[in-house]
């Protein structure tokens, strides 16, 4: 099982400093789950139990998401160490590199200004709306729209009845009990909730793991070909929800995009997604090559925010009636000039500062040179997710170019993928909740299924998952699912509770990761 030991020896190769204790340690906590048998088992916790390790994995300080955004926990930016500026002229590299750099981001800025005002103008319909049926027929023309675009809602993948259920359902739950953790703790709407029953049913469901497998299906395997280990079947991920009450707006979740910061330029591995952009040639880039991302380190610093596995697309489950104004997610709407600037941006700097100039003057490229300098990558600090704002990355212009997604019913889904930007409306002017589960599509690989493997003794413990803020979680709660509450043999094995199936006609690297997946999980 090769690629479970390449963590360790990886993170010590980072550009200017040696891997933290932390990093180490989760390196090897990943190497240990191939040796340690798991038999899952529905027994109720000891009241110590929720305290305890994970795999090896240290549980996380009692929170809620207030805690993973620099921006809601009132975080002011630092400077980051001179092992950055170190990494960051290793990026820009030689002449020959900083010359097709600055060539690149000449013919990106005003890409970037057209984008905009296409975004500004069409709005809504910037982002595709399809049925189930035409995602899971291959349409192509549906297809090449979420490509582009990068963010779709999928329609009617569950009944409304079904949906409109789960929510009662949660309601009930969150008042028999009142002790949940969430955001705002004076008016709750985002629950640090994991494991009740209607949590388990909308992970479980057959059309919501068919929808999973459809969008991983979106991802060519790379340059390894038949020989990366990876498999594009869905495993289990679980999540918050979300109730929004009509009116707040406190629950201001400003442009960002999760899967670790700064570690997109800080691990080789990662790195290696975007090799294209950063040797200048942004246009021949392809987001949907799953290769090197299998095996990417996007949790380097153990943060309240970072991220323990490789969600291929972040999404969520509608439990209401939304549209734009209510409380619903935004998004940047051109996924490839979205992750060509984020990518490009720590490496250039102004000239002369907005202060000095027109709004044009100030954007137009000729004000901008390539920073070997400086240690700064703008927004991205360690163990927080990437922000944005009209400061840090301004030609994004995102007054204009991050819009809200299309009214979804109850039982449809949004999906964005991994490197879209994304916030909340910072105001919920609808009458009703806005309401959402969070399910996402994650792979098979070896990274993803160490932490399903520590998932499920969460869930045995009832207490958070591994990414999210710890403490004692679900742990004396009235009506909590247990493991009889997963149905249906795919679900089962999507949580670690059966093996995965080895079938004969898999390529050699997705068997690889299955094999790999069942060690760990101890079958």
């Amino acid at each position: 099982m090769p690629n479970i030991a390449l963590s360790a020896r990886r993170l010590s190769t980072l550009g200017g400093g040696s891997p933290s204790k932390a990093m180490l340690a989760g390196a090897g906590a990943v190497r240990r789950l191939q040796t340690q048998p798991h038999s899952p088992s529905t027994a109720p916790p000891s009241p110590m139990s929720g305290m305890g390790m994970m795999g090896g994995r240290k549980p996380r300080p009692e929170g809620n998401i207030g805690s993973v955004f620099a921006s809601l926990s009132g975080e002011q930016e630092v400077v980051l160490p001179e092992r950055f500026l170190d990494l960051k002229r290793e990026i820009i590299g030689s002449a020959d590199n900083q010359a097709a750099l600055k060539a690149a981001w000449r013919t990106l800025i005003p890409r970037l200004a057209q984008r905009a005002e296409e975004a500004e103008i069409k709005q809504q319909g910037t982002i595709p709306t399809v049925s189930y049926d035409a995602l899971l027929s291959g349409d192509e023309a549906a297809i090449n729209r979420i490509k582009e675009c990068g963010t779709a809602v999928v329609s009617g993948v569950v009944s409304e009845a079904e949906a409109t259920g789960w929510l009662r359902e949660l309601e009930e739950y969150i008042a028999a009990n009142p002790q949940v953790n969430g955001f705002p703790t004076d008016d709750k709407q985002v629950f640090e909730l994991y494991w009740s029953k209607p949590q388990l049913a909308a992970r479980a469901h057959p059309r919501a793991l068919a929808v999973q497998r459809a969008l991983l299906g979106l991802f060519s395997l790379g340059a390894k070909g038949d020989d990366t280990e990876v498999s594009l079947a869905p495993l289990m991920y679980a999540d918050r929800l979300r109730i929004r009450h009509p009116g707040d707006s406190r629950f201001a979740l400003g442009p960002h995009m999760d899967g670790g910061s700064v570690e997109r330029w800080e691990d080789p591995e990662y790195r290696a997604v975007y090799a294209k952009i950063l040797s200048g040639q942004w246009e021949d880039y392809s987001a949907w090559e799953i290769g090197h991302r299998a095996s990417a380190i996007q949790n380097m610093y153990e943060g309240p925010g970072a991220c323990g596995v490789f969600r291929a697309f972040q999404g969520w489950t509608s439990m209401s009636d939304t549209g734009p104004g209510e409380g619903t997610l935004r998004v940047y709407p051109f996924l490839k000039e979205m992750t060509a600037y984020t990518l490009m941006r720590p490496l250039f700097k102004e000239k002369s500062p907005r202060s000095a100039l027109t709004k044009e003057q100030y954007l137009s490229p000729e004000n901008w040179e390539l920073d070997l300098e400086t240690s700064a990558f703008p927004n991205a600090p360690p163990a927080r997710s990437q922000e944005f704002n009209d400061v840090s990355h301004p030609h994004l212009e995102l007054s204009r170019s991050v819009v809200s997604i299309p009214r979804v019913r109850p039982g449809d889904q949004a999906w964005w993928h991994a490197d879209v930007i994304h916030a909340v409306e910072p105001t919920h002017a609808g009458k009703g909740p806005s309401a959402v589960m969070y399910i996402p599509a994650v792979p098979v690989t070896a990274i993803n299924a160490a932490y399903v493997r520590d998932q499920r003794e969460a869930f045995e413990q009832r207490i958070p998952p591994p990414d999210f803020p710890g403490g004692v979680g679900e742990q004396g709660f009235k009506g909590t699912g247990t493991a009889s509450d997963i149905v249906g043999l795919d679900a089962r094995r999507a949580v670690g509770l059966e093996s995965l199936a080895i079938d004969p006609d898999l390529r050699h690297g997705g068997r690889v990761a299955r094999e790999t997946a069942n060690k760990i999980f101890g079958f």
